[in-house]
């Protein structure tokens, strides 16, 4: 599978063009909800209209609603409203992180209908990763009480940098072994392996990116320009412009981990002074083990800071001043309207170290109506994300006419 998936922000054709997914394009996102309605947004006559609604009907992807009748646009009896019918098929979803993944099946809708959380360690390498997240999604099929013929694809997020045209992870300082890998080609057969079933299309996306998807579709949907920053292991940032992740040309958009800050501390990318090395999870536990208190890793600290342990909030304090001074240059680039915190590190200590030293480096319009927040999502953020982006690229307007093609309506 090739392009690139999410809005585009391309307008609904026009002049007798609009073909049948443009037509469910403006159904689900409410622009359009009756034949009328249609019309008159696509300029099409009432039978070309009726000619590809019938379509969707037998593809089963749309189904007169169930909010009764409305007034035509067009005059005349009132007509039945439209909607996109969110049960003719489940995604799967899955969010890896270094030690530790999510997996679920989720709705056309964004429903949970069933959900695992467990052990699976990046560093026993993709093969033995992606056969378990297969048996994960066979069980929580079952689970849901859904047929895996009923699965329409897959959405997964890793920790490291993805070329979204290839679905391959590019240098990913924390997954050994993961560099130029078939994710796409392994997991549709570990799904297919422990189904039975065909297999179907996989996505594959950064974990930062699928999060601040995720938290921008669900709670802030007319933000035209949203960053997440998630500072657990590693630091990243995930950028949501105009409702599309924003990759850069090869998936390395965000990497804000890795930008110097001059602090003498070996990174695991190899280089000295990254901003991760001085101010990750990973990093504040360092310095609280060196400082004799138990903490071995980011969700370590986060326990402690959950229990108040005054140590380990003065550490996620500094730690917040020197991401802040990082994100200072952030917000002046792309003048975000939210800067949401999120990961093992997103409490008051360190949110309040971010504060202090952005709103001191940045200039003061670039923070005049910028809001910043925490998670609302927290460690679901990714499994959201990831099945958003899934249903996205499978009923783009494009993509359902290859679809009902090749079902032979």
């Amino acid at each position: 599978m090739t392009g690139r998936a999410g809005r585009t922000g391309r307008g609904t054709k026009s002049g007798g063009q609009a073909g049948a997914g443009d037509l469910l394009e403006l159904v689900r996102s409410g622009r359009a909800v009756t034949r009328g309605a249609l019309q008159q947004a696509t300029g099409l006559s009432r039978a070309t209209v009726g000619q590809r609604l019938e379509r969707l009907f037998r593809a089963g992807w749309l189904r007169e609603g169930a909010h009764g009748t409305v007034t035509s646009p067009l005059g005349g009896r009132p007509s039945i409203t439209l909607e996109f019918d969110g049960e003719h098929a489940v995604v799967l979803a899955a969010d890896l992180d270094t030690r530790h993944a999510r997996a679920a099946v989720v709705s056309l809708t964004g429903a949970t209908l069933a959900e695992h959380s467990g052990t699976l360690v990046i560093e026993d390498g993709p093969d033995a990763v992606l056969d378990g997240l297969g048996r994960w999604f066979a069980e929580l099929l079952e689970k849901a009480g859904r047929r895996a013929d009923e699965v329409c694809g897959i959405g997964l997020a890793v920790p490291g940098p993805v070329d979204s045209e290839t679905g391959r992870v590019v240098q990913p300082p924390m997954m050994p072994g993961w560099d130029g890998y078939d994710l796409r080609g392994r997991l549709a057969r570990a799904f297919s392996e422990h189904t039975n079933a065909a297999p179907v299309p996989v996505l594959v996306d950064n974990d930062v990116n699928l999060m601040a998807y995720g938290e921008q579709r669900t709670g802030y949907p007319d933000c035209s320009a949203f960053v997440l920053v998630k500072v657990s292991t590693g630091i990243g940032a995930g950028v949501v412009v105009d409702g599309s992740v924003y990759r850069g040309i090869d998936g390395g958009a965000g990497d804000i981990g890795h930008i110097r800050v001059g602090a003498d501390a070996l990174c695991r990318c190899g280089s000295n002074g990254c901003l991760a090395a001085v101010a990750s999870g990973g990093a504040v536990a360092r310095r609280l083990a060196e400082a004799g208190v138990p903490a071995a890793s980011g969700s370590d600290v986060r326990d402690l800071l959950a229990s108040g342990h005054p140590e380990a909030a003065a550490l996620a304090r500094e730690a917040g001043r020197q991401v802040g001074d990082v994100l200072a240059t952030v917000v002046t680039l792309l003048n975000p309207g939210v800067l949401m915190i999120a990961g093992d590190l997103a409490g008051t200590p360190f949110l309040t170290g971010v504060r202090e030293l952005l709103y001191q480096r940045a200039l003061p319009r670039s923070t005049a109506r910028l809001d910043v927040v925490t998670s609302q999502l927290g460690e679901r953020a990714g499994l959201v994300g990831a099945g958003a982006l899934v249903v996205e690229y499978l009923y783009a307007p494009e993509r359902v006419e290859e679809r009902l093609l090749a079902l032979g309506i």
